[in-house]
Protein backbone atom coordinates (compact mmCIF):
# COMPACT_ATOMS: atom_id res chain seq x y z
CA UNK A 1 0.00 0.00 0.00
CA UNK A 2 1.17 3.50 -0.81
CA UNK A 3 3.67 2.37 -3.44
CA UNK A 4 3.74 4.61 -6.49
CA UNK A 5 3.00 2.90 -9.83
CA UNK A 6 5.70 2.95 -12.47
CA UNK A 7 5.76 1.78 -16.05
CA UNK A 8 8.28 -0.04 -18.21
CA UNK A 9 8.56 -1.59 -21.66
CA UNK A 10 8.40 -5.38 -21.49
CA UNK A 11 11.43 -7.24 -22.75
CA UNK A 12 12.65 -10.79 -22.47
CA UNK A 13 14.83 -9.78 -19.55
CA UNK A 14 13.63 -7.79 -16.49
CA UNK A 15 12.51 -4.38 -17.76
CA UNK A 16 13.97 -1.04 -16.88
CA UNK A 17 11.61 0.86 -14.59
CA UNK A 18 11.00 4.47 -15.59
CA UNK A 19 8.70 7.08 -14.03
CA UNK A 20 5.00 6.71 -14.74
CA UNK A 21 3.81 9.40 -17.19
CA UNK A 22 1.35 12.13 -16.38
CA UNK A 23 -2.20 11.39 -17.57
CA UNK A 24 -2.68 12.49 -21.19
CA UNK A 25 -4.10 15.96 -21.70
CA UNK A 26 -4.76 16.10 -25.44
CA UNK A 27 -7.72 13.96 -26.42
CA UNK A 28 -11.29 14.35 -27.57
CA UNK A 29 -13.89 11.96 -26.24
CA UNK A 30 -15.85 10.49 -29.10
CA UNK A 31 -17.68 7.21 -29.33
CA UNK A 32 -16.45 6.15 -32.83
CA UNK A 33 -20.16 5.54 -33.27
CA UNK A 34 -20.62 3.72 -29.99
CA UNK A 35 -23.59 1.75 -31.30
CA UNK A 36 -21.43 0.21 -34.06
CA UNK A 37 -18.59 -0.54 -31.63
CA UNK A 38 -20.91 -2.09 -29.07
CA UNK A 39 -22.63 -4.14 -31.77
CA UNK A 40 -19.29 -5.39 -33.15
CA UNK A 41 -18.01 -6.30 -29.69
CA UNK A 42 -21.22 -7.86 -28.40
CA UNK A 43 -20.36 -11.01 -26.44
CA UNK A 44 -16.63 -10.14 -26.19
CA UNK A 45 -15.68 -10.09 -22.49
CA UNK A 46 -14.26 -6.67 -21.59
CA UNK A 47 -13.50 -5.03 -18.29
CA UNK A 48 -14.36 -1.59 -19.63
CA UNK A 49 -13.89 0.50 -22.77
CA UNK A 50 -13.00 4.02 -23.88
CA UNK A 51 -13.28 5.24 -27.47
CA UNK A 52 -11.69 8.33 -29.04
CA UNK A 53 -11.78 9.93 -32.43
CA UNK A 54 -8.33 11.48 -31.83
CA UNK A 55 -5.92 10.89 -28.98
CA UNK A 56 -2.25 11.44 -28.28
CA UNK A 57 -1.52 7.80 -27.47
CA UNK A 58 -3.83 4.93 -26.60
CA UNK A 59 -1.02 3.42 -24.52
CA UNK A 60 -0.65 6.57 -22.42
CA UNK A 61 -4.39 6.64 -21.79
CA UNK A 62 -4.37 2.94 -20.89
CA UNK A 63 -1.32 3.27 -18.62
CA UNK A 64 -2.98 6.06 -16.65
CA UNK A 65 -6.22 4.07 -16.45
CA UNK A 66 -4.37 0.89 -15.44
CA UNK A 67 -2.63 2.74 -12.61
CA UNK A 68 -6.06 3.74 -11.35
CA UNK A 69 -9.32 1.83 -11.56
CA UNK A 70 -9.06 -0.22 -14.75
CA UNK A 71 -10.12 -3.87 -14.67
CA UNK A 72 -8.61 -6.78 -16.57
CA UNK A 73 -9.43 -6.67 -20.31
CA UNK A 74 -10.18 -2.93 -20.38
CA UNK A 75 -9.94 -1.46 -23.89
CA UNK A 76 -8.82 1.92 -25.24
CA UNK A 77 -9.69 2.36 -28.93
CA UNK A 78 -8.94 5.32 -31.20
CA UNK A 79 -9.58 6.31 -34.79
CA UNK A 80 -6.30 8.27 -34.93
CA UNK A 81 -3.26 9.01 -32.76
CA UNK A 82 -1.26 12.22 -32.85
CA UNK A 83 1.55 11.06 -30.57
CA UNK A 84 1.52 7.28 -30.75
CA UNK A 85 4.79 5.49 -30.19
CA UNK A 86 6.51 2.26 -31.00
CA UNK A 87 9.51 0.57 -29.47
CA UNK A 88 12.53 2.66 -28.43
CA UNK A 89 10.45 5.83 -28.40
CA UNK A 90 9.80 5.91 -32.15
CA UNK A 91 6.62 7.48 -33.48
CA UNK A 92 3.80 5.14 -34.54
CA UNK A 93 1.79 6.84 -37.29
CA UNK A 94 -1.98 6.40 -37.05
CA UNK A 95 -4.15 8.12 -39.64
CA UNK A 96 -7.96 8.34 -39.46
CA UNK A 97 -10.01 5.55 -41.07
CA UNK A 98 -6.97 3.60 -42.27
CA UNK A 99 -5.67 1.61 -39.32
CA UNK A 100 -6.80 -0.26 -36.22
CA UNK A 101 -5.23 1.29 -33.13
CA UNK A 102 -5.99 0.13 -29.61
CA UNK A 103 -4.52 -0.76 -26.23
CA UNK A 104 -5.68 -3.62 -24.05
CA UNK A 105 -5.10 -3.69 -20.29
CA UNK A 106 -4.25 -7.10 -18.86
CA UNK A 107 -3.92 -7.92 -15.17
CA UNK A 108 -1.52 -10.87 -14.80
CA UNK A 109 -2.75 -13.70 -12.61
CA UNK A 110 -0.40 -15.36 -10.09
CA UNK A 111 0.32 -18.15 -12.59
CA UNK A 112 1.12 -15.58 -15.30
CA UNK A 113 3.42 -13.44 -13.12
CA UNK A 114 6.56 -15.54 -13.80
CA UNK A 115 5.93 -15.20 -17.55
CA UNK A 116 5.13 -11.52 -17.99
CA UNK A 117 7.92 -11.22 -20.57
CA UNK A 118 5.84 -13.41 -22.88
CA UNK A 119 3.00 -10.89 -23.05
CA UNK A 120 4.99 -9.06 -25.74
CA UNK A 121 4.32 -12.04 -28.00
CA UNK A 122 0.66 -12.45 -27.05
CA UNK A 123 -0.70 -9.80 -29.40
CA UNK A 124 1.64 -10.72 -32.26
CA UNK A 125 0.82 -14.42 -32.12
CA UNK A 126 -2.92 -13.77 -31.82
CA UNK A 127 -2.86 -11.44 -34.85
CA UNK A 128 -0.73 -13.83 -36.90
CA UNK A 129 -3.19 -16.62 -36.10
CA UNK A 130 -6.18 -14.51 -37.18
CA UNK A 131 -4.55 -13.39 -40.43
CA UNK A 132 -3.56 -16.95 -41.34
CA UNK A 133 -6.68 -18.78 -40.24
CA UNK A 134 -9.36 -16.24 -41.13
CA UNK A 135 -7.84 -14.52 -44.17
CA UNK A 136 -5.28 -17.03 -45.50
CA UNK A 137 -2.51 -14.45 -45.32
CA UNK A 138 1.10 -15.66 -44.75
CA UNK A 139 1.61 -13.69 -41.54
CA UNK A 140 4.88 -14.03 -39.61
CA UNK A 141 6.30 -12.58 -36.40
CA UNK A 142 9.46 -10.49 -36.62
CA UNK A 143 11.20 -10.70 -33.26
CA UNK A 144 10.39 -9.31 -30.87
CA UNK A 145 6.79 -8.34 -31.69
CA UNK A 146 6.05 -7.04 -35.19
CA UNK A 147 3.82 -8.84 -37.68
CA UNK A 148 4.93 -9.18 -41.30
CA UNK A 149 3.28 -10.27 -44.51
CA UNK A 150 5.66 -10.97 -47.39
CA UNK A 151 8.45 -9.17 -45.49
CA UNK A 152 6.37 -6.02 -45.02
CA UNK A 153 5.44 -4.76 -41.57
CA UNK A 154 1.66 -4.57 -41.23
CA UNK A 155 1.51 -4.33 -37.45
CA UNK A 156 3.56 -3.07 -34.54
CA UNK A 157 2.98 -4.06 -30.93
CA UNK A 158 4.26 -2.37 -27.77
CA UNK A 159 3.82 -4.00 -24.36
CA UNK A 160 4.34 -1.80 -21.31
CA UNK A 161 3.98 -2.70 -17.65
CA UNK A 162 2.57 -0.85 -14.67
CA UNK A 163 4.47 -1.89 -11.56
CA UNK A 164 3.61 -1.62 -7.90
CA UNK A 165 6.90 -2.10 -6.12
CA UNK A 166 8.44 -5.32 -7.43
CA UNK A 167 5.16 -6.70 -8.79
CA UNK A 168 3.63 -6.26 -12.23
CA UNK A 169 0.17 -4.88 -11.60
CA UNK A 170 -0.92 -4.43 -15.22
CA UNK A 171 0.33 -4.92 -18.75
CA UNK A 172 -0.79 -2.57 -21.49
CA UNK A 173 -0.71 -4.23 -24.89
CA UNK A 174 -0.68 -1.52 -27.58
CA UNK A 175 -1.46 -2.75 -31.09
CA UNK A 176 -1.45 -0.85 -34.37
CA UNK A 177 -2.46 -2.55 -37.64
CA UNK A 178 -2.27 -0.98 -41.10
CA UNK A 179 -5.42 -1.75 -43.06
CA UNK A 180 -4.99 0.78 -45.88
CA UNK A 181 -1.91 2.43 -47.37
CA UNK A 182 -3.00 5.80 -45.94
CA UNK A 183 -1.91 4.42 -42.54
CA UNK A 184 1.70 5.30 -43.36
CA UNK A 185 2.44 8.45 -45.43
CA UNK A 186 5.01 7.61 -48.14
CA UNK A 187 7.19 10.66 -47.41
CA UNK A 188 8.00 9.54 -43.86
CA UNK A 189 11.20 7.46 -43.50
CA UNK A 190 10.62 4.06 -41.89
CA UNK A 191 13.01 1.60 -40.26
CA UNK A 192 11.38 -1.41 -41.91
CA UNK A 193 9.35 -1.71 -45.14
CA UNK A 194 5.71 -0.96 -44.31
CA UNK A 195 2.68 -2.72 -45.74
CA UNK A 196 -1.07 -2.89 -45.25
CA UNK A 197 -3.69 -5.61 -45.39
CA UNK A 198 -5.24 -4.09 -48.52
CA UNK A 199 -2.05 -4.98 -50.43
CA UNK A 200 -2.55 -8.66 -49.74
CA UNK A 201 -6.30 -9.18 -49.90
CA UNK A 202 -8.87 -7.55 -52.18
CA UNK A 203 -11.36 -7.02 -49.38
CA UNK A 204 -9.57 -6.48 -46.08
CA UNK A 205 -11.60 -6.87 -42.90
CA UNK A 206 -13.19 -3.79 -41.41
CA UNK A 207 -11.51 -2.38 -38.33
CA UNK A 208 -14.27 -3.48 -35.99
CA UNK A 209 -14.44 -6.94 -37.56
CA UNK A 210 -10.70 -7.40 -37.08
CA UNK A 211 -10.84 -5.94 -33.57
CA UNK A 212 -13.48 -8.45 -32.51
CA UNK A 213 -11.59 -11.40 -33.99
CA UNK A 214 -8.31 -10.29 -32.44
CA UNK A 215 -9.72 -9.69 -28.96
CA UNK A 216 -11.30 -13.14 -28.96
CA UNK A 217 -8.05 -14.72 -30.18
CA UNK A 218 -6.00 -12.97 -27.48
CA UNK A 219 -8.37 -14.31 -24.83
CA UNK A 220 -8.30 -17.82 -26.33
CA UNK A 221 -4.50 -17.83 -26.46
CA UNK A 222 -3.84 -16.26 -23.07
CA UNK A 223 -4.35 -19.44 -20.95
CA UNK A 224 -1.42 -21.02 -22.82
CA UNK A 225 1.04 -18.24 -22.02
CA UNK A 226 2.68 -20.17 -19.16
CA UNK A 227 2.96 -23.37 -21.20
CA UNK A 228 6.07 -24.31 -23.24
CA UNK A 229 3.79 -24.77 -26.26
CA UNK A 230 3.26 -21.00 -26.35
CA UNK A 231 6.90 -20.22 -27.20
CA UNK A 232 6.97 -23.22 -29.54
CA UNK A 233 4.10 -21.76 -31.54
CA UNK A 234 5.73 -18.33 -31.65
CA UNK A 235 8.80 -20.09 -33.05
CA UNK A 236 6.65 -21.65 -35.80
CA UNK A 237 5.54 -18.17 -36.89
CA UNK A 238 8.98 -16.58 -36.55
CA UNK A 239 10.25 -14.71 -39.60
CA UNK A 240 13.89 -14.60 -40.76
CA UNK A 241 14.80 -17.99 -39.26
CA UNK A 242 18.18 -19.23 -40.52
CA UNK A 243 18.67 -15.94 -42.36
CA UNK A 244 21.48 -13.44 -41.98
CA UNK A 245 20.17 -10.11 -40.69
CA UNK A 246 21.45 -6.93 -39.11
CA UNK A 247 21.11 -6.88 -35.32
CA UNK A 248 20.60 -3.42 -33.80
CA UNK A 249 21.01 -3.06 -30.04
CA UNK A 250 21.11 0.23 -28.17
CA UNK A 251 24.60 1.45 -27.33
CA UNK A 252 26.36 -1.24 -29.39
CA UNK A 253 27.64 -1.47 -32.98
CA UNK A 254 25.35 -3.24 -35.44
CA UNK A 255 26.24 -6.89 -36.11
CA UNK A 256 25.48 -9.33 -38.90
CA UNK A 257 23.94 -12.37 -37.27
CA UNK A 258 22.14 -15.54 -38.31
CA UNK A 259 18.83 -16.12 -36.54
CA UNK A 260 18.67 -19.56 -34.89
CA UNK A 261 15.68 -19.88 -32.57
CA UNK A 262 13.76 -18.55 -29.58
CA UNK A 263 14.72 -19.35 -26.04
CA UNK A 264 12.10 -20.33 -23.46
CA UNK A 265 12.10 -16.82 -21.98
CA UNK A 266 11.47 -15.24 -25.41
CA UNK A 267 15.04 -14.11 -26.00
CA UNK A 268 16.61 -14.77 -29.40
CA UNK A 269 19.58 -17.06 -30.04
CA UNK A 270 21.76 -15.90 -32.92
CA UNK A 271 25.14 -16.72 -34.38
CA UNK A 272 27.40 -13.69 -34.79
CA UNK A 273 28.98 -13.94 -38.23
CA UNK A 274 32.13 -12.01 -37.35
CA UNK A 275 33.39 -14.50 -34.80
CA UNK A 276 31.15 -17.49 -35.33
CA UNK A 277 29.90 -17.65 -31.74
CA UNK A 278 26.34 -17.92 -30.46
CA UNK A 279 24.78 -15.08 -28.51
CA UNK A 280 21.49 -14.70 -26.63
CA UNK A 281 19.70 -11.41 -27.36
CA UNK A 282 17.25 -10.10 -24.75
CA UNK A 283 16.57 -6.75 -26.37
CA UNK A 284 17.21 -5.19 -29.74
CA UNK A 285 15.86 -5.46 -33.26
CA UNK A 286 16.61 -7.40 -36.41
CA UNK A 287 16.53 -5.79 -39.85
CA UNK A 288 17.16 -6.91 -43.39
CA UNK A 289 20.72 -6.41 -44.54
CA UNK A 290 21.18 -3.03 -46.28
Amino acid sequence: AGKKPTRAVLRANPPLVIPFPKPPIFCYYYDMNSSDVEKALKGVPLGGSRYFTTIGSTNDEALAWAAGSASDLSLVLADAQTNGRGRNGRVWLSQPDSSLTFSLILKPTPSEQPHTGRFSFLGALALARVLRNQYKLPAQIKWPNDVLISDKKVSGILAEAVWTGADVDSIVLGIGINLLSDAYPPDVPLNFPAGCLRQFCDTPPTRLQLLRELLLEIQALRPQIADPSFIQEVQEYLALLNQTVMLITEGEPAHRVRVKHLQEDGSLLVTVENGGFDKVIHQGEVHFLP
